[in-house]
């Protein structure tokens, strides 16, 4: 007769069919994802130097206005080196990177490390609080969820989930913006309309933030928990008859978080980048509103700059990831990598 405890005795598998275990973490690990990182922002510096000049229109016409005569306009261009040729700027360009030099506004000449450095902090904040807001939502939700639909029980319950949290994650973020805005603050005066006034100020942003990465977390973590309510271990965590708060918790939510944490970590490189336009919505004093108005005035050095930031927060987010990952789930990381190189 086979007992609980029989269900988790382990089997002697054959040689040839036995699984090798994954490699520890060694130096080459890191120094493979130090390069790929390094490739990356090679990358990147690039790309910012590519995408602003394929912009149509003429910065200086912008900065001096359309009726200013040829000859300062002419001037003006040669003082900032853009009669240069593109190789010959691209290499002052790289160059003054490499420094740490961004280079000084068109418009108010003010230099964009400071830009950058004035706004960075409002911007992180909104992005790392949407994110734990999504993972204390989500995880709580999606557990929720696959226990009570587990072996195919209340469909109702599963068709309302799936339904709510796919239509949740359609919908852009700036939209979610703009019905908190209408709703709770102009409509009913409940939070801040714009700005940075204090914390109710994070209130309405951080939800129009956090909403659709919680849906999407949540259904990963349905489907992971799903997975791991059929496994041996939870069997036989059920049949000792522990508590329900004590099976969930402290048996099923660790082994669920591996791939739940992974997702909120790139879902933080996304909201980085994503929250341009929820800034734009609430007048927020971060990166956002910064960054619109240099790509349409065809400020160099400011897009530029916001360009390389927000890429290299992307790249050093993601790349944290899976170093992570690597650490704390060898063969996840060795998967992932055996997928992406394949």
């Amino acid at each position: 007769m086979t007992t609980p405890t029989d269900l988790l005795a382990p089997r002697e598998a054959p040689a040839a069919a036995r699984p090798r275990r994954p490699r520890r973490r060694t130096p080459g690990f890191f120094a493979r994802h130090l390069l790929r990182l390094a490739g990356s922002l090679a990358v990147l510096v690039v790309a910012s130097f590519a995408m602003i000049h394929l912009i149509p229109g003429d910065p200086l016409r912008r900065m001096l206005g359309p009726t200013a005569p040829k000859e300062l306009v002419t001037q003006r261009r040669g003082e900032l080196g853009l009669d240069d040729p593109l190789f010959t700027q691209f290499t002052h360009y790289v160059r003054d990177v490499l420094s740490g030099d961004l280079g000084t506004s068109f418009f108010s000449s003010q230099p964009v490390t400071d830009i950058i450095g004035q706004g960075l902090p409002s911007t992180l904040a909104l992005a790392v609080l949407a994110t734990l807001v999504a993972l204390a939502v989500a995880v709580p939700l999606g557990l929720w969820a696959a226990v009570r639909t587990h072996n195919g029980r209340r469909r109702g319950t599963e068709t309302a989930f799936t339904t709510l949290t796919g239509a949740a994650v359609a919908i852009p973020e700036y939209l979610y913006g703009l019905a908190l805005l209408l709703v709770l603050s102009l409509g009913l005066g409940l939070f801040p309309p714009a700005g940075l006034t204090g914390p109710a100020s994070f209130v309405l942003p951080v939800t129009a933030l956090a909403i659709a990465p919680a849906a999407m977390i949540a259904r990963l973590a349905r489907v992971e928990t799903l997975r791991e309510l059929d496994t041996d271990y939870m069997r036989l965590a059920r049949a000792k008859r522990l508590p329900a708060w004590r099976l969930y918790t402290v048996h099923l939510l660790p082994n669920t978080l591996t791939a739940t944490l992974t997702m909120g970590g790139l879902l933080l490189s996304g909201l980085i980048t994503g929250s341009v336009l929820v800034e734009n919505v609430f007048a927020w004093p971060g990166l956002g509103l910064r960054t619109v108005e240099a790509i349409t005035q065809k400020d160099y050095p400011v897009a530029q700059g916001m360009i390389l930031v927000y890429g290299a927060l992307v790249l050093v987010v993601n790349f944290l990831v899976d170093v992570l990952l690597g650490i704390l789930d060898p063969k996840s990381a060795l998967s992932a990598s055996a997928s992406r190189e394949a």
